[in-house]
């Protein structure tokens, strides 16, 4: 597709200049091969076809023009917390089959006042708790609109390497224990270059090197059968879900995938779509100037992004809003299913891959403590049947 992530720029030309270890020079030498012979190759896909994880790739510049940063316990949080001085960014959330980029600059917590309530009671509360240690001291709500999930993150770089046009690019890169990407911060200040490079002295790993500890990604769990779940029970807790945020303590009481839930919901509360009907909702919301909101997420990290929408348009593949602060590009030909939800008074819009596994969830925009918009409701009810 003719798209040009910056992630991928910096990862090509950081892979290109960087001083290799032993080891690492084949894997660079490859990886030139290959992107010489498929230009527009994802940097995921690459990996794949090179047989190894993303974050092995990017480690092959480490001593050039990447940094690798410390890993340990609470090393990501932090460095999201001081990633907070940068201002203007671009934070860029992916998982196999959607990619969603935001430009703009994140909201702080005053003087972490929301984190000093949350930790109120904190200690009689393991979700409170659990919550507590993915607090960054900002991004909820606001341009750059962030759900944290640090226990699974771990492999963390600075990379500092020149774009297309010959301007440096400075980005923090985050990635799992596998290596698959989770997060991405590029920075859009350049009146920030020191708060960056301070941050990358202080978060330094002792040892640079490209040998990581990369494990394998863990199987997915097997689905428990239909018939081991006490439906009725889990249409009665569903019936009773006052706030949309309660749907994953619902799954995880029932030990249910989220996708199982849509087959065992309530008679009404969902309706099966056809996988394209995602074209119609981007085009209709553009069209109508509806605001939306779109969560998409991999399990480390969920950004959000809230407001209009002007532009879409196909790509090969994918289908994509191409707004000057905001892009989201969705790797259509791999939905399998999509589900119109209705949960406490709620609507939404989910669209799962051909494993299962949630690419991005759309809501209307509505006003706290008030109806959802009629026209977001007509919208989805418009949506073509699976």
């Amino acid at each position: 597709m003719k798209i040009h992530h910056p992630y991928a720029l910096a990862l090509a030309g950081a892979l290109m200049f960087g001083a290799l270890p032993a080891g690492a020079e084949n894997l660079a030498e490859r990886w030139t091969r290959l992107r010489a012979e498929q230009p527009q190759l994802q940097v995921r896909d690459a990996a794949r076809a090179l047989d190894v994880s993303e974050a092995e790739l990017l480690a092959t510049g480490i001593g050039k023009t990447v940094t690798l940063l410390k890993d340990d316990e609470n090393a990501a949080r932090e460095i999201m917390r001081r990633a907070l001085d940068f201002g203007k960014v671009l934070a860029l959330t992916r998982n196999e089959n959607g990619v969603l980029e935001r430009t703009g600059v994140a909201m702080r917590l005053e003087q972490d006042g929301a984190t000093a309530s949350l930790a109120a009671g904190a200690g009689n509360d393991p979700e409170r708790e659990a919550r507590m240690r993915n607090i960054a001291g900002g991004y909820l709500g606001g341009e750059i609109d962030l759900r944290f999930n640090f226990g699974n993150w771990k492999h963390a770089f600075a990379v500092e390497q020149p774009d297309r046009d010959g301007q440096l690019a400075r980005s923090l890169q985050f990635f799992d224990e596998s290596g698959m990407a989770v997060h991405k911060l590029y920075l859009k200040n350049e009146a920030a270059a020191g708060v960056f490079d301070k941050l990358v002295a202080d978060f330094r790993a002792a040892g640079q090197h490209a040998a990581l500890k990369v494990l394998p990604a863990a199987p997915k769990m097997a689905e428990k059968a239909d018939s081991a779940v006490d439906v009725n029970a889990f249409q009665l807790a569903w019936k009773d879900m006052t706030d949309v945020q309660q749907f994953n303590r619902l799954l995880g009481e029932f030990g249910i995938s989220r996708e199982q839930a849509m087959r065992l919901a309530p008679e009404g509360a969902v309706t099966r779509v056809a996988p394209q009907a995602v074209r119609q909702l981007l085009d209709e919301a553009a069209k109508q100037q509806l605001p939306i909101m779109a969560f998409l997420g991999n399990g480390a990290v969920t950004q959000i992004f809230s407001g209009v929408i002007t532009r879409t348009a196909a790509s090969g593949e994918w289908y994509n809003v191409q707004d000057p602060d905001f892009k989201l590009h969705l790797r259509e030909s791999a939905f399998k299913s999509g589900y119109v939800v209705q949960r406490a008074g709620v609507t939404s819009v989910e669209f799962f891959d051909k494993d299962g596994e949630l690419v991005v969830t759309f809501f209307g925009v509505r006003e706290r403590a008030k109806a959802q918009p009629q026209t977001w409701a007509d919208l989805t009810r418009n949506l073509p049947k699976a």
